[in-house]
């Protein structure tokens, strides 16, 4: 449902607009091993407490009770010495995962995402990328691009931005694409929506690949007003008989143990690129979301030149 660039809390940290706390919901992860910065210092990553982080925000927003957050996880980041806070957002307009970064010292905080740098400073995703994703693929297996996307079956912005997807594919015919689940916490039917996308894609050895599952995803986005958590297994096994797929085998497929293990693998997977929000799109391992359809295409365009 959310995009980190142009994250909200950025404009609302430097607009003056407000939030009020509401009680949050909390994964806190032990901190992270000592990094070595050289050999005679080390740095060690400091988590804030939860307290703190609402005690902060409160601080920031407190003035206006329309606006509520969610502290939704706390952990290391990728950067030593830097903690990640996830915090969800809501006002009228819906909910924003936004993402700040606290120094260990616990006086600083970065709002936004850490860009990687170096001589091929997207290559460490693209590899991580090339050897996790498990979703459901289409175009050229030993394509020199890879488009991959993480994206929430309740998001309405992935639903927004499935026909940009969509051009971006119909431009770019020599890549190949790789649909990757990333429920977000916030939305509670979109995990048996990840389950479903997984059982639907996935094709029995032997046999080839099918359409059913591009079907569902957008039968599904389709119909994302209509499905509710209460509603979720009639209306998802529906829309997968609908797509082309058999809606009984697929349901009693959601149902076993390593689907979940599968959409929780393409969770870690998401966040040990940077993921935090959807929809996210990576061209060869570089974060282009937000990105118009043009500039990504001539990123594909660069991408195949230096092969």
């Amino acid at each position: 449902m959310t995009r980190m660039q142009g994250t909200l809390l950025v404009g609302l940290l430097f607009s003056g607009l407000a939030i009020a706390q509401t009680a949050p919901t909390l994964k806190t992860r032990p901190a992270a091993k000592p990094a070595a910065t050289s050999a005679a210092a080390e740095v060690t990553t400091i988590l804030p407490s939860e307290d703190t982080v609402n005690s902060f925000l409160f601080q920031m927003f407190g003035h206006d009770p329309t606006w509520t957050w969610k502290v939704n996880e706390i952990r290391p980041s990728e950067v030593a010495g830097l903690a990640e806070v996830l915090v969800v957002v809501t006002n009228a307009q819906g909910s924003n995962v936004n993402r700040l970064l606290v120094s260990s010292d616990g006086k600083h905080v970065i709002v936004g995402d850490i860009l990687p740098f170096g001589a091929k400073p997207f290559e460490d995703a693209r590899v991580k990328l090339e050897k996790g994703v498990n979703g459901p693929a289409k175009g050229p297996a030993q394509a020199s691009v890879t488009i991959v996307e993480f994206s929430d079956m309740q998001c309405p912005h992935c639903q927004k931005a499935a026909p940009g997807v969509e051009q971006l594919l119909a431009l770019a015919p020599e890549a190949r694409f790789v649909f990757q689940n990333f429920p977000l916490p916030v939305h509670d039917w979109a995990e048996k929506g990840a389950e479903y996308v997984d059982c639907v894609g996935r094709v029995p050895a032997g046999q080839p690949a099918n359409d059913a599952v591009w079907k569902f995803i957008q039968k599904t986005f389709d119909a994302q007003a209509n499905i509710t958590a209460a509603n979720a297994d009639e209306k998802l096994k529906a829309i997968a008989t609908a797509s082309g797929a058999n809606g009984d085998e697929i349901a009693a497929c959601v149902a076993k143990p390593d689907t979940k293990a599968r959409v929780e693998a393409s969770i870690a997977l998401g966040k040990s690129v940077g993921v935090s929000g959807t929809p996210a799109l990576f061209i060869n391992g570089r974060n282009v979301s937000g990105a118009s359809v043009e500039v990504q295409k001539k990123i594909v365009d660069f991408q195949m030149s230096q092969k």
